[in-house]
Parts: C-alpha cells; sequence; structure tokens
C-alpha cells in the first residue's frame, strides 16, 4: 500500500470511528432510558449468565475504576477467560487472545519471552544491558527481565493489558503499554480449591489454593501448582530430552494483617521452577535462492540486506545423509539426535504491599519488592540446521581435521538477576479532583555469559555421526573439545562450564530514579480533564568480561584494540500525558489522549566492542470510544492511534564461525528518523440472549522504520518490527445450558494473526495463523459441602501447522568481514530454518471448590 494509500485508509477510518462515536450517544441513551448501569463486580462471571454485561473493576489509574469509563485502551482477561483457554503460562497467549498483545519465544527458546503490544516489540531484549519496550507487573510490581516471564501464574485474578504508552503512572519501558497481572489476596475466610488434571504427550497439572480464615488478626492464603508436558518434537539421541517439554512448578504464600484501622499490610513469597527446552528448529528448504559462484547481478534473490556485493564466491555445501528438509509439516521426530538438556529459570521474590486511609481525602501505599531469576540455557534445537555447514568430505590441514567436521550449535546461556523496587503512592480526592501522586525506586544486578560449542562430529569417510565429549581427546594430536578442533592444546571449548569457550560475558548495574503525578479534574459529571507527567534519571553501568573466549578483564590490550569501552551513562526523562473525557451518556464515554514514553538505553554484549546505544522515545496520539447499548446487552469500545518513534533500537544479526566456536554477532542500532506506528482496534461484546456471549476483538497495525544508511557499506538497508502482524482479530462463543442444579458450559474461540517477520533486518514473512481453541465443562456438581467442576479442553483443536519464526540467515551470503568488502561469501549458504506452532493438546480436568 503506499503512502496515500495509508493516509486515505487513516482519514477513512478516523471518519468512521468519529461518526461511531457521535451517532452511538443518541442511540445508547435511548437505550439507557430503559435500563439501569450494571453494578460493578470485581470478577464478572459468564457462566452465572445474567440478562445484562457485567461490568470490570481495573487499576490501571493506581485506582479501582469501571473499565467502561476508564480512558484507557485496554482489555482485560478475566480469571474465567483464562481456565476457558487453559492458559498455564504467558506464552499460551502468543495464540492471539488480545489482537495487538503478540507474545512470542526468544529464538527458538521458552525461557525468554519476547512481548509487544501496538509495534513496540524488542527483538533481543535477554541482553542485560537492554530493556523490555512493554512493562510486565505482577500486583504492581515491575519484572526487570524477560527471563522466567513464561513461570506458572499463580491464582490470576485478571490480567490488564493497557495499550499505549503508560510513561506517565508506570515508568520506563512501556512506550507500547504494560502488562499488569492482578492475583487474588486473602479473604480472612476458609476456602480453597484443588484442581488436577490429565493431557496428551504425558502431560499434567495440578494447582491447590487454600484460603485460610483469619487467627489472630492474620489472614493467610497458599497457592502450588505444577504443570508437566513431554516432547512434542521427539530427540533420536537416547537419554536426551526432546524438543517443545517443560516440567514448572511453584509456591506462594500471602499474610495480610490489619494492624490499626483503615491500613492492610500484605506480604508474600514466590518461588518458581521451569524445566523446558526449545521448539525444534527445522530445516525449510535447501539453498532457495539459487546461489551459486558468480557475479550478484546475475542472482538478485541471493543478496544479505545493507550489503553491495558486486560477485559471490564459495560452493554451497551438500547435505549429509539423514537431514531432513520439511518446510510444510512439523516434524515429530528429530532427523538427527543431538545432546539436549532442559533450560531452567528459577524464579523468587518478596513483596510487601501496604495500603493505609488515613483520611476520607487520602490512601497512602507503599509497594517493596526484591525479586531474582537464574536462568540457565540450553538449546541445542538446530541440529545440523544451522551454521556451521559441513564440508562433503575431511579437509586436513597440517595433520588436524579442520571445518566441516563439527556440527550442531549448542546455545549455553546463563543469566543471574537480582532486583530492588520501592514505590510510594498517595491516592486520593479532594472536591473534584482525583489524583496520584508517586516516588519511585529500581535497582537491577544482572550477569550473564554464553557460548556456541558444536557437540556433534561427522565422519564423511564412513558416513557416521558420533557426539563429542566435552573437554574429550578425540586423536592423538589434537583435542576436539564439543567445539572446533583446538590443535594440541586444552583450550576449553566444550559445553559444559569449566570447558567451555566463552563467547561474551558481562554485566550491568542499572538504577531508576523517577517522581510522578496526575490529577483528573472532573469540571462536570460528564466532562473530566486528566494531566500527569513523570521524571525519570537512569543510570547505567556495564562492564564485558569476556569477548570471543578473550578475557577483557585480564587481556586489555586486545580490548583496547577492539575498540572496547565500559558502559557508563545516565539518561533524564519528563513524560507528559493529558486526557480529554466526555460522557456523552451514562453508557457512551469518549476520549482524546497525547501520550509518550521511552525506552532506555544501553548496550550490546554480543559486539566485541560493547557498542552503546540511545534510548527511543515515542509520543502518541489517540481517540477512543466505549460504549454499552442494548440495554447493555452489547459493549463495543473502539480506538484509533498514531504513534511516532525517534531512534528506534534495531538489530543487524549474523552468526560468525570461529576457532573456538560460532558466535552470534548482533549489532543494535539507532535508526534515524521517525519510525510510525499507526493502528485501529475494535472489541466487542454482545450477549443477545440469555447465558450466551459473542465476543470479537480486531486490531489493525501499520508499522514503518526509515531506511538506516549502513556505513561499513554505504547502502541504505530497510528494517522491519518483529511479530507484530498487519490485521489480526479474534472471537469466542460461551454458552451455559442450565441442566437443573447443573450448569454445561460450552466454550470456543478462533484467533487470526496475518504473517509477520521475525527479525528486524529481513523482508522474510512467517507464516498466517488461525488457532481455534475449546473447553466444555460441567460445573456445580454437588459433593456434600463441596462443588465439583469437570471439563475437557483443548488448544489448537483442528491442529493447524504454521511457521511463527522463520530465519532466512543462513540462505544468504555471509556478513562482510571487512569495511566496504564488495564480495561475498557462500561457503555458509544452507537453507531458511524455522520453528512450527505447539500441536493440538487436549486434556480433563477436575476442579473442587471448599
Amino acid at each position: 500500500m503506499s503512502g496515500s494509500s495509508h493516509a486515505r485508509a487513516y482519514l477513512l477510518a478516523g471518519a468512521a470511528l468519529l461518526a461511531l462515536a457521535g451517532a452511538a450517544p443518541a442511540f445508547a441513551q435511548a437505550q439507557a432510558d430503559t435500563a439501569a448501569a450494571p453494578a460493578v463486580v470485581a470478577d464478572p462471571d459468564p457462566e452465572t449468565g445474567g440478562s445484562q454485561l457485567q461490568d470490570i473493576v481495573v487499576t490501571a489509574t493506581k485506582r479501582e475504576t469501571n473499565l467502561q469509563k476508564t480512558p484507557i485502551s485496554m482489555n482485560v482477561l478475566t480469571a474465567t477467560s483464562l481456565v476457558d483457554r487453559h492458559v498455564q503460562s504467558l506464552y499460551d497467549l502468543a495464540d492471539g487472545a488480545v489482537p495487538s498483545l503478540r507474545v512470542a519465544t526468544f529464538e527458538a527458546r521458552q525461557s525468554a519471552l519476547t512481548i509487544g503490544i501496538r509495534g513496540i516489540v524488542p527483538l533481543d531484549a535477554n541482553q542485560p544491558a537492554r530493556e523490555q519496550g512493554v512493562g510486565i507487573y505482577v500486583d504492581g510490581v515491575y519484572l526487570g527481565r524477560q527471563h522466567g516471564l513464561n513461570a506458572a501464574l499463580f491464582d490470576i485474578e485478571r490480567i490488564e493489558v493497557l495499550k499505549g504508552p503508560q510513561g506517565t503512572l508506570f515508568g520506563r519501558n512501556t512506550e507500547g503499554g504494560a502488562l499488569s497481572l492482578v492475583t487474588k489476596g486473602p479473604s480472612g475466610k476458609f476456602d480453597g480449591s484443588a484442581t488436577a488434571g490429565i493431557a496428551n504427550y504425558g502431560g499434567y497439572n495440578g494447582a491447590l489454593r487454600l484460603d485460610l480464615p483469619e487467627t489472630y488478626g492474620v489472614s493467610l492464603k497458599l497457592d502450588g501448582v505444577v504443570q508437566y508436558q513431554g516432547p512434542t518434537t521427539k530427540n533420536p539421541l537416547a537419554g536426551q530430552t526432546g524438543f517443545n517439554y517443560f516440567d514448572r512448578r511453584g509456591f506462594k504464600a500471602t499474610a495480610r494483617i490489619k494492624p490499626v484501622d483503615g491500613m492492610t499490610a500484605d506480604f508474600s513469597y514466590d518461588n518458581g521452577y521451569d524445566a523446558n527446552s526449545p521448539f525444534y528448529s527445522q530445516l525449510l528448504n535447501y539453498n532457495p535462492n539459487g546461489c551459486v559462484a558468480g557475479t550478484q547481478a546475475s542472482q538478485p534473490n541471493c543478496k544479505l540486506p545493507g550489503t553491495n556485493y558486486t560477485s559471490l564466491t564459495g560452493t554451497v555445501k551438500s547435505l549429509i545423509p539423514g537431514t531432513v528438509i520439511n518446510g510444510t509439516s512439523r516434524q515429530k521426530v528429530a532427523d538427527i539426535g543431538v545432546p539436549q538438556q532442559p533450560s531452567i529459570d528459577k524464579t523468587h521474590g518478596f513483596t510487601s504491599n501496604i495500603r493505609w486511609n488515613v483520611a476520607p481525602e487520602i490512601e497512602l501505599r507503599s509497594i517493596t519488592a526484591w525479586r531474582g531469576v537464574d536462568s540457565t540455557q540450553w538449546d541445542n534445537s538446530g541440529g545440523a540446521h544451522r551454521v556451521p555447514v559441513l564440508n562433503s568430505s575431511n579437509v586436513v590441514i597440517n595433520g588436524q581435521l579442520q571445518n566441516g567436521t563439527l556440527f550442531s550449535r549448542y546455545s549455553l546461556a546463563d543469566l543471574h538477576q537480582n532486583q530492588f523496587s520501592q514505590e510510594f503512592q498517595a491516592v486520593g480526592t479532594v472536591g473534584q479532583l482525583d489524583y496520584v501522586a508517586g516516588l519511585y525506586y529500581f535497582n537491577e544486578h544482572v550477569s550473564d555469559d554464553a557460548a556456541t560449542p558444536n557437540s556433534n562430529f561427522y565422519n564423511a569417510a564412513t558416513g557416521t555421526i558420533s557426539i563429542v565429549d566435552p573437554c574429550a581427546t578425540i586423536t592423538t594430536g589434537f583435542t576436539v573439545v564439543n567445539g572446533l578442533p583446538v590443535g594440541g592444546t586444552t583450550s576449553p571449548a566444550g559445553s559444559q562450564p569449566g570447558c567451555r569457550s566463552i563467547d561474551r560475558a558481562s554485566e550491568v548495574w542499572s538504577k531508576s530514579y523517577a517522581g510522578y503525578g496526575q490529577v483528573t479534574w472532573n469540571a462536570t459529571d460528564a466532562v473530566h480533564l486528566t494531566v500527569g507527567g513523570r521524571y525519570t534519571r537512569d543510570e547505567k553501568q556495564g562492564v564485558l568480561h569476556f569477548s570471543r573466549n578473550i578475557n577483557y578483564d585480564t587481556n586489555t590490550a586486545a580490548a583496547t584494540r577492539n575498540g572496547y569501552q565500559p558502559l557508563d551513562r545516565t539518561w533524564k526523562r519528563f513524560n507528559p500525558m493529558a486526557t480529554l473525557a466526555f460522557d456523552a451518556s451514562d453508557s457512551v464515554h469518549l476520549y482524546a489522549k497525547y501520550a509518550t514514553g521511552y525506552r532506555a538505553g544501553g548496550a550490546s554484549s554480543r559486539t566485541a566492542n560493547y557498542l552503546p546505544f540511545n534510548p527511543e522515545d515515542v509520543k502518541s496520539y489517540e481517540i477512543g470510544m466505549k460504549s454499552d447499548f442494548w440495554e447493555h446487552r452489547a459493549r463495543l469500545n473502539l480506538a484509533g492511534y498514531i504513534m511516532d518513534r525517534k531512534n528506534s533500537q534495531v538489530d543487524i544479526s549474523s552468526i560468525q564461525p570461529t576457532a573456538t566456536g560460532n558466535f552470534n554477532n548482533l549489532v543494535t542500532i539507532n535508526a534515524p528518523g521517525i519510525t510510525k506506528i499507526r493502528g485501529i482496534e475494535a472489541d466487542l461484546t454482545v450477549q443477545p440472549v440469555d447465558h450466551l456471549t459473542l465476543t470479537a476483538g480486531y486490531a489493525y497495525t501499520y508499522t514503518k522504520i526509515p531506511p538506516v544508511l549502513i556505513t561499513s557499506t554505504n547502502v541504505y538497508q530497510n528494517f522491519y518490527i518483529v511479530f507484530t502482524p498487519r490485521n489480526a482479530a479474534n472471537g469466542a462463543i460461551d454458552y451455559t445450558i442450565p441442566l437443573n442444579d447443573l450448569d454445561l458450559k460450552l466454550h470456543i474461540d478462533g484467533n487470526y494473526a496475518q504473517s509477520t517477520q521475525a527479525f528486524d533486518q529481513f523482508a522474510t514473512h512467517n507464516d498466517a495463523s488461525f488457532i481455534v481453541n475449546s473447553r466444555v465443562a460441567l460445573s456445580n456438581i454437588n459433593l456434600g459441602t463441596n462443588q465439583l467442576t469437570i471439563s475437557a479442553w483443548v488448544r489448537n483443536l483442528f491442529d493447524k501447522q504454521y511457521i511463527f519464526r522463520r530465519d532466512p540467515s543462513n540462505s544468504l551470503p555471509a556478513a562482510p568481514t571487512t569495511p566496504g568488502a564488495t564480495t561475498g561469501n557462500i561457503n555458509g549458504v544452507l537453507g531458511d530454518y524455522g520453528n512450527f506452532n505447539a500441536p493440538r493438546t487436549y486434556g480433563l480436568e477436575a476442579s473442587v471448590k471448599f
């Protein structure tokens, strides 16, 4: 679509939105004359049916408000909707539960998640000195890292998906929005539930919730969960873990006390354990661009973006026997067995949440949290499908086997993070003014290391594949240590700790200080003006301890030659916000909003010089309408927005074979100019008859990053925003059939997403997707004083298969090794590799409430 076509589309969409907003008040007022507004409930349950849609309480403005009267574009996933979709972790929302929310794994790994909203999607935010673009909060506590986000969920009351910059109330790194998880606290009354289920692939799950009665002024709530799924792709190597496996467990305890009148203090501790393995990376094709030695002009498809090669040299290698090419269906068994052990994420946290109603006009709050995550990554999902590409025969130079005999890149990484945060809030109402004010402090320490040895050995003379043991001597005269041969030495290059050639190791200390305030002037019963601002000071120091197995702490001369400088940066920002809201009637609420946000800068530990990059800033302009009509049997929410982002952080990625492994070189730069993000969102809920609820959602997201001049090649290169479909939609049907004292509930949802890019620098798209989930439940089964619910669920009902991540880097010439290079090498060309989504999973579940 051309720029003028996009402009016309935006104008038409805006006109349609305004027309709906203008027409809706009169229609809705006529409906409102015959029906009173529904009561606000904390956790509406569609299973109860009823003649009207129930309202939902949210805390997006740091106070409890009615979702429909809150002038923020947001979606809420209630506890009921999470159960209906059998959501066990945040990755289960990757199927499109909210059209503008995108969740993906980093690479093929489940140990780190990429989460984006409205086209703000960081590709590699799992680096210690890099930040997310969407803030993740649990009970008001910001989680600083992507690692550990896929842990089991504890008794979630609701998930609020706040769309657009939330920089005023939620702070830095929320330029795309915020994901706020709210858990259920102690009630002080005896209550509880126990859930147990089984599933295919040897799966099972269980949860125990115990809410104890108040004793000596203390209310205690205990939560425990277990979740297991066996591999969906088998590993032929005996004794090794298959792919797409997880084994999670977690525990949380919350104590509530009320030391004085008006004060409530919650203290909680949680601990999570998640063992998992990556999705299998299949070889989708072989030399799809027809690369051969010759002139670049004769093969325009065999071109690495950002280069100006005039000729190509080298030879595309033939595949070793046994390698399977399959770009159409998910492999049930890997073609080549490889060493694979589970990645382990361990999370823990202590939280203190204190609220004190000092007077009718003010409530004071304190949120204190210590949190940490330890992540150990083991990813050997590529087998023979990634570099290094094998030679067709053994090559011996100076009596030693050279490149081509070892393969299967085992990507290993350790990350350790600890954070402390303290937030003070004052919330209240004085006359016509609703206010929020706060102070915030955040302190984080992160360290990581990474290695990428090769785990398998191919003997072309015999056609056999063997596993290379770490630090093991293969033949007299040279040593192979799960990496490339190291002649006559014992230099570490294996997969086990102590045997690794360290690609990179870094350490980062970050501090953030902020003060914020927001005031809403309720000028009349219908007109509300909100203004706010947040001042933030970020300090970040970082060091690169290792790069390409060079110890920068001891070999300072090599570090200097590589241009290395420690990171020591400070950034300051003021993020204002203004919203004008108009209640056209009791059922129609209009708003116009201006908001800003920013994501902190950092440095790429994947570069030899620890290349720094600056923050990115976003400005957002939004109009919206929230409406209830048809006697509160229908609800329509619309939003249209324009976001302009400055200094977009984009990545240039390549795999560089070295003497000790394969270095993942990723350069993060700030794209000049303004990145444009434009979108329209719509959410519809209808209850045409009692006990039947229909929902639908749609998101249109247009993104455009200006071309970037690559200084080393003097070529303009296009960059793309990853995992952001132009069009995404979903719908759901919930129907409850009363059967005397029992309820039979039927749920089905469908989720569509247009194809997207998976890498900033490649135009290559993933597949479009359409995933259907379903659940049937029979509830209110009387067990004396207890009630039983039994259910059957299925995710990906029709077993649809699509590639959610496609990597074309192995199909193209190698990246230049010297500035201005005009000759590209195709020795490393193999084919695209990628990951298919999870197959159909299904199971039975029973839950008892007591």
